[in-house]
């Protein structure tokens, strides 16, 4: 059977129906989402999850340090409707002025803060893209969580499918993966992962000290992309275990937020 995250037109797809299906919705109550709106997405891969702002007619940017993904975006997405105002960059988001880039009503991360080094300093900077009155939506699993190690991206099919193995030492966990057969690269993404991995005090702590607010935040049981990928319905997690910190992170498979900043007001 083919690794889900190779076929990556599947991936695309994938993503965009959780955008739509789920975290459009969940922004909506605090920026109302319509044809016009200026939305930036950091970290965007193919751009899966800009297609359904597209299908409404944003404003739609993207912006990877995956020159590959770069280029299949900009093939995914020739052809649509709204092609002219959509526009994938090639380019790391440090090296960005905001007059050229632009600012926007929205930026989106999902499954993007994880593997950010120096996630303060990016939470400290990245607000300069906002309008006034912008919101930053961030989705993304705790490292704790039983598959925060993206392990699924394993060829593997066994340690794909192990959780929280990778909460092992590093040097054993390095050891399971070369013995596995794991290519270089995916040890070192794996690896990478398990150095930014974030839990969600953590994230909060690096929120409040760059001076960011929580509209919203939600902790997931069920992942709403699992809905879309395993035909599971997404379910929040239960209040009880979400008040218990340390604990929730290895429970939450995925936590929203909705955010604003007083410099974008």
């Amino acid at each position: 059977m083919q690794n889900r995250h190779a076929n990556r037109r599947r991936y695309f797809e994938e993503q965009g129906r959780t955008t739509q299906r789920h975290v459009m919705p969940f922004i909506a109550p605090f920026l109302p989402l319509h044809a016009g709106l200026s939305v930036l997405e950091v970290g965007c891969g193919e751009g899966g999850n800009l297609t359904p702002f597209a299908d409404l007619g944003c404003s739609c940017v993207g912006i990877d340090l995956n020159e590959k993904q770069i280029a299949r975006a900009r093939d995914f997405f020739d052809g649509h409707p709204h092609q002219a105002q959509l526009r994938f960059i090639y380019q790391d988001i440090y090296a960005a002025d905001a007059d050229d880039l632009g600012r926007f009503d929205l930026i989106i991360m999902r499954d993007v803060i994880e593997h950010i080094i120096d996630q303060e300093r990016f939470m400290g900077y990245i607000h300069r893209f906002l309008k006034p009155g912008g919101r930053l939506f961030i989705g993304f699993p705790p490292w704790q969580m039983p598959f925060g190690g993206h392990q699924q991206i394993c060829e593997n099919r066994w340690l794909s499918k192990l959780p929280w193995f990778h909460l092992l030492p590093t040097p054993l966990y390095r050891a399971i993966l070369r013995m596995a057969g794991e290519s270089g690269a995916t040890i070192q993404e794996l690896l990478d992962i398990k150095q930014t991995g974030i839990s969600i005090e953590r994230l909060r702590r690096v929120m409040a000290r760059a001076g960011w607010r929580a509209l919203r935040e939600q902790l997931y049981l069920v992942n709403p992309n699992y809905e879309t990928k395993f035909g599971l319905q997404p379910r929040t997690l239960p209040a009880g275990l979400g008040a218990i910190p340390g604990l929730r992170n290895f429970y939450t498979t995925c936590v929203y937020l909705v955010l604003e900043h007083p410099d974008a007001q």
